[in-house]
């Protein structure tokens, strides 16, 4: 699920560079969350009653990282090659694999940093501080997003948590970015955006909900290290962007260092009673 969810993801940000000319950055990242908050009310309609205040409140707190990766992330690659950006990115799940690994898997955060490094060439120098600076914030925004889905994961049954949470985020994005694009947008543009929304972020979301379900934070943050790897590969397929021969190097890095997450990062049973402890009976 992890997997299928970076590779919709990627596809997803390869496609909203060709709106970017007509929206710019938080447009495009507004029309994908506007989509996404409509289309997850739709179809899963939550419930108010299955929260206690706890997940609520977490929940919302979820919506506000959503938009903020998703707007600082469309901003980055707006300046930014799409597997530099998304190796910069990738500092934020990074942290949180590091900081909440078990003793003796702290090796494959290391061996990704080590393939991020290939991966962005530092040494070249010539790089957009702005865009660098947008990376790193959607780094930040991305690490509190995965404490925060798999929370509410735990806390609340279904998709009921995303469709609360995405609402919430085109709510912000709404504040921050609706009053510059609503002049600008056409009926076409509108009905891309539904399609786009399905791609990024409806599908890739609730895949990763359900994986942190399944997988510790800390593998999950290192699994997460495929993704600069799927970023060069489709940045080159999809847009034409031809890596050197480091971020070639880089790939070998990080996908090693995937495989070895996966391989130690299932959630233990007991962690799943306890989760399932939490969550709230719903009324009859």
């Amino acid at each position: 699920m992890a997997l299928a969810s970076m590779v919709l993801v990627q596809l997803g940000l390869a496609v909203s560079v060709g709106l970017l000319d007509r929206l710019g950055a938080q447009g495009t990242a507004w029309l994908r969350l506007f989509w996404a908050g409509v289309i997850l009310l739709v179809l899963v309609r939550p419930r108010l009653r299955s929260f206690t205040r706890a997940s609520l409140l977490t929940t919302v707190a979820l919506g506000v990282v959503t938009a903020g990766v998703t707007m600082l992330f469309m901003a980055a690659i707006a300046r930014l090659p799409l597997g530099t950006a998304s190796a910069l990115e990738f500092l934020g799940p990074l942290g949180v694999a590091i900081v909440r690994g078990r003793r003796g898997t702290k090796v494959w955060p290391l061996l990704a940093a080590a393939g991020v490094l290939l991966l962005t060439e530092p040494w070249h120098g010539g790089t957009d501080l702005v865009g660098v600076g947008y990376a790193l914030a959607a780094a930040l925004c991305w690490a509190a997003y995965i404490v925060l889905t798999q929370r509410v994961g735990d806390d609340v049954a279904g998709l009921q948590g995303l469709a609360v949470s995405m609402p919430v985020a085109a709510l912000v994005a709404t504040l921050v970015a609706g009053p510059a694009v609503l002049g600008q947008l056409t009926w076409q543009l509108l009905l891309a955006g539904i399609g786009l929304a399905i791609l990024l972020p409806v599908v890739p979301f609730a895949l990763e909900m359900l994986a942190l379900r399944r997988l510790t934070t800390a593998a999950f943050g290192t699994l997460m290290s495929l993704e600069p790897a799927l970023a060069l590969l489709i940045g080159l397929l999809v847009l034409g962007q031809v890596p050197g021969w480091a971020p070639v190097a880089g790939i070998a890095f990080v996908v090693a260092a995937g495989i070895g997450a996966e391989r130690t990062g299932a959630r233990a049973a007991a962690e799943h009673s306890t989760d399932e402890a939490r969550e709230p009976v719903p009324a009859p």
